[in-house]
């Protein structure tokens, strides 16, 4: 009998904490890479002259740019969290299943946290 591959209902998986947050940190480390472009973008507005600068002010003051840059600044802080955590488990600190659950927690916790005050700080 020949043992073919079983179909998996993504909906249906349910991964454990350390994955989801392994699935998070690959995520935002994608959204960091395509944010390059608008970051790069926004710092040449500000330089080229301070009516650029002013209108960039202006654009950067709307709901959905805040929106965006708020999501981009969680992107950014839980890929750094994530990004510690991976380290540490490379150099085998915090292997042991209760350890990395912990740690997952952490992160997930002081991504949100961290991008909750900042946020709150630059609106």
């Amino acid at each position: 009998m020949k043992h073919r591959p079983r179909y998996l209902d993504i909906r249906r998986i349910r991964l454990p904490l350390p994955g989801v947050v392994s699935i998070l940190h690959r995520m935002s480390g994608f959204l960091l890479f395509l944010g390059i472009p608008l970051m790069l973008f926004f710092l040449q507005e500000s330089l080229s002259s301070s009516q650029g600068f002013a209108s960039l002010a202006d654009a950067l003051s709307t709901f959905p740019t805040k929106t965006i840059l708020i999501f981009l600044l969680w992107a950014f802080l839980h890929h750094f969290c994530a990004g510690i955590r991976l380290l540490l488990l490379d150099m085998g600190i915090g292997l042991p299943l209760q350890s990395a659950r912990a740690s997952s927690k952490a992160v997930m916790l002081a991504g949100i946290l961290l991008t909750l005050v900042l946020g709150a700080w630059l609106w």
